[in-house]
């Protein structure tokens, strides 16, 4: 079967199911296992995101999407030469990848037409039932069942170990800096099962702006950065934008140091099976004692100075 993956995390999931080398197209977010580097790359963006920063991105996206442009250039003629059989895409997010109807016009160039998953998960569980619905379409259903099963078991064995304390913490997870945007969608299912209380966004809900005034009105015990597409050194670039607000210094969250920075780019941005692993680092975030008071290598706690100096 020729698979054309143009949705990170389903991309994940065909390589999980061992259909790698199936693989003949993918989109240039579409970098694990990294081994896919040597797939054709079908849709590249129009904005050069990473010389660019936080603010900056938002206007031109804004300004785009205004304008109704589309934010992914999808390679045609290669698409066309590679003659998928399957394509995945996604109906989510504009933002985030390119859409089925984007490819409108190219699939009805196609001959023969492929078969078609259009994704759009909202919730944690979804994402977990997608996974089951892409083994089903890859002919590999028994795989893709077994690896759903696998995740839940871990999400059982997080909210098992967290359910022995006693508190939940409230949480603030921020998609994104300047402007401030709340994690929606499937992070607060993600912050529940990690033992938290999400306190700016509601589970299955597009994520959204919020102001000052609303994150410090929610009275955060802990935040999590989680720039949208960021990795952690993308995020401590940025992190003045934050920490020089007037207002952050008063954050109760930013009083007791807890304040932590995570690879939303693996973790916690892409609907797909390191979603779970997000689930785990949270739950090491908000219950320390359960995980012997050690962080995963791949959070980073913000050391914080609550006072200005003269």
């Amino acid at each position: 079967m020729r698979i054309c993956s143009l949705v990170p995390g389903a991309t994940e999931v065909v390589a999980a199911l061992g259909l790698q080398d199936n693989l003949i197209g993918i989109s240039h977010e579409c970098d694990f296992p990294p081994s896919l580097a040597q797939v054709p790359v079908m849709v590249r963006p129009r904005i050069e995101s990473h010389r660019l920063s936080s603010a900056e991105i938002d206007k031109q996206v804004g300004a785009m999407l205004s304008a109704g442009t589309g934010l992914y250039e999808l390679d045609e003629p290669r698409l066309l030469a590679a003659t998928p059989e399957l394509l995945i895409v996604q109906a989510l997010c504009d933002v985030c990848a390119v859409t089925s109807s984007q490819l409108e016009q190219v699939l009805h160039t196609l001959s023969p037409r492929p078969r078609m998953v259009t994704l759009s998960p909202r919730r944690l569980g979804d994402i977990l039932r997608d996974i089951e619905t892409l083994g089903v379409a890859l002919e590999r259903a028994e795989a893709g069942t077994q690896l759903s099963a696998t995740l839940r078991r871990r999400l059982d064995v997080v909210q098992t170990l967290v359910h022995t304390q006693s508190t939940r913490p409230r949480v603030a997870c921020l998609e994104w800096l300047s402007p401030l945007y709340t994690a929606g969608h499937w992070v607060p299912d993600m912050v529940a099962a990690a033992g938290g209380i999400d306190v700016l966004a509601q589970a299955g809900t597009a994520s959204r702006t919020v102001d000052w005034n609303q994150l410090a009105a929610s009275e955060p015990d802990v935040i999590v950065l989680m720039p949208c597409g960021f990795t952690i050194p993308r995020t401590r670039a940025e992190l003045a934008t934050v920490t020089n607000h007037p207002s952050w210094n008063s954050l109760p969250a930013v009083q007791k140091g807890a304040v932590y920075l995570v690879d939303a780019l693996s973790y916690f941005s892409r609907p797909g099976p390191r979603l779970i692993d997000g689930v785990e680092q949270l739950a090491a975030i908000l219950h320390p004692a359960c995980y012997g008071g050690h962080l995963p290598a791949s959070v980073e706690r913000l050391e914080v100075q609550t006072t200005r100096p003269d």
